[in-house]
């Protein structure tokens, strides 16, 4: 059984939401799946006029948060973070850049990534983020997996890199049924290679 970690940074909920849907997809694919969000590293304090930042914080922060253990776990990994000026959040690249011990032994290497995304605004910088993102897991030699147009379905949601929600001004937007379609395609073909790359 392939082992599929979902690894994510979210704030607002957004991702948190994104990481579930593929957590079932992977799920529904036949993978052991480990869903692990990284750990805020912001006070509570700076973000309490924030309703939707400080009930993600709650719903989230007693939950196990991911550690270099998990990736080592996995066989495939989908990363999530949001957009801040066209690059991964900044608990999300604490977290990366805490990795280099694993990096240094060859346990981040030969490995399928694929990583979703969201920000307020169409165009506001996700293809950048993943493609920063998958930057960074080359460096690890990792085997990267994007979705591509391999269904009719991307040419709907429009993102061949990864995965890309748009929040909306106020973080009002729940996710769109072509997000979770391509969630779920991403979930689906990230866990169908690993099983053919195990094989």
């Amino acid at each position: 059984m392939t082992k599929l970690a979902i690894i994510y940074y979210s704030a607002t909920g957004h991702g948190t939401a994104m990481a579930r849907r593929a957590a079932g997809a992977g799920e529904a694919a036949g993978a052991e799946v480990r869903v692990r969000h990284i750990a805020e590293t912001r006070d509570p304090a700076t973000f309490a006029d924030n309703p939707a930042w400080s009930a993600n914080y709650a719903a989230t922060k007693d939950a196990p948060a991911a550690t270099g253990q998990d990736i080592v776990w996995a066989d495939a990994v989908i990363f999530g973070s949001p957009t801040r000026f066209g690059s991964t959040a900044g608990p999300f690249q604490t977290f990366m850049d805490s990795l280099g011990g694993l990096w240094a032994q060859g346990k981040l290497a030969d490995r399928v990534y694929a990583g979703f995304t969201s920000s307020q605004t169409a165009h506001g910088g996700q293809e950048a983020t993943l493609l920063g993102l998958y930057v960074s897991l080359m460096h690890w030699g990792g085997i990267v997996v994007a979705p591509g147009y391999t269904d009719p379905l991307k040419f709907a949601d429009g993102n061949p890199y990864g995965v890309g929600h748009i929040t909306g001004p106020q973080n009002q937007n729940e996710l769109a049924d072509e997000t979770v379609a391509a969630l779920e395609h991403l979930a689906t073909r990230v866990v169908g290679v690993a099983d053919r790359l195990s094989r």
